[in-house]
């Protein structure tokens, strides 16, 4: 007879609960469509996956249940799989974004800038994900035309950066890939999930004059900004073909693969079979299921069970055990 116990020298999943902020244009969605239970209002951003020290994520399942998953990862650091070369920090951070307001305009430094600039940080490039916008929902992409500092300087002080940028119309389930170095910014109404380095690096150039609840202007990085920008005008951003690939219970497609990360659209309906869909991760790298829509069951071989729901996030160690998925759902699924 099979000892079931065998299995267990492969890691195990479990979810993870999310760090919030509190930032100035954000609203209510996360909580109420999301059930996060964060006391937190406006609530702009959950954290979902992150190591990062500005808002570190807890496990909230499992053998490791209330650390952090800073934590878990220093003790168990072949969780990350053999590729992610990072000295055994997690080399990504996943969020979700309620932009009731729009952002500021801003940028993101290159890992060579941040590297020598910000006390040896991570860049950052990131990937967002519309989970819903409104009809006029916009988000700033770029430049349309070239520009030089100096105008591009001048028109900061004088708030007439806007005729600059390009704005882009968004809509639900569109896909945007954002460069390091790219100015942008989401627009009023959208709701995003944001796949990026794990980097909190960010350089505003422009926040439309605000003042946060205590009377004070945000502060700007104009100078920074001014140096690692790409004042290139931009193509308007399409969205990449894609193309769903289909098995017993599961159909997924390639939304975002670039050197930081990967990122697939899966969606989960085993409502016609009486077999549930398989899913494990191997030792290169762990992956993280963000789920966006629906919920569902996740069992270990052991018999062991997960529920998972709308807004949760699962965090799978490299060389999981093998692991089934029941129910009806739609998953973001991120790996390195």
């Amino acid at each position: 007879m099979t000892n079931k116990n065998t299995n267990w020298k492969y890691n195990r999943p479990f979810l993870l609960k999310p760090a919030g902020k509190d930032y100035l244009w954000g609203g209510s969605r996360l909580n109420d469509d999301f059930a996060k239970g964060i006391d937190l209002e406006p609530l702009a951003e959950t954290w979902e996956c992150s190591t990062h020290p500005d808002g570190p994520s807890l496990a909230a399942s499992g053998e490791h249940a209330g650390k952090l998953l800073t934590e878990v990862l220093k003790e168990h650091p072949e969780y990350l799989g053999t590729h992610p070369h990072t000295d055994g920090e997690l080399p990504i951070l996943i969020k979700f974004i309620d932009a009731r307001q729009d952002l500021s305009v801003q940028v993101h430094p290159d890992d060579d800038y941040a590297r020598e600039h910000e006390n040896g940080s991570l860049g950052k490039t990131e990937m967002w994900y519309v989970m819903d916008a409104t009809k006029d929902a916009r988000l700033i992409y770029g430049f349309y035309h070239d520009i030089d500092k100096e105008t591009l300087r001048q028109s900061l002080e004088q708030g007439t950066v806007e005729k600059y940028l390009q704005k882009v119309p968004v809509k639900k389930d569109d896909v945007f890939y954002i460069e390091a170095g790219t100015v942008h910014a989401i627009g009023a109404g959208a709701l995003i999930a944001e796949v990026q380095e794990s980097s909190n690096l960010t350089y505003r150039m422009y926040d439309y004059n605000r003042v946060d609840k205590y009377g004070r202007h945000r502060e700007l990085h104009i100078e920074k900004a001014l140096e690692v920008a790409n004042l290139h005008g931009s193509a308007e951003p399409r969205q990449p073909m894609r193309v769903l690939r289909y098995k017993k219970g599961c159909a997924s497609e390639l939304l975002c693969r670039c050197k930081y990360f990967q990122v697939e659209r899966q969606l989960i309906n085993t409502e016609r079979y009486r077999e549930m869909a398989d899913i494990r991760t191997g030792s290169n790298s762990f992956q993280v299921l963000l789920c966006i829509g629906g919920c569902g069951v996740l069992f270990e071989e052991n018999g062991e069970s997960l529920n998972f729901f709308k807004g949760d996030c699962l965090f799978l160690p490299a060389d999981s055990v093998p692991l089934k998925i029941h129910g009806r759902a739609q998953m973001l699924k991120v790996s390195c």
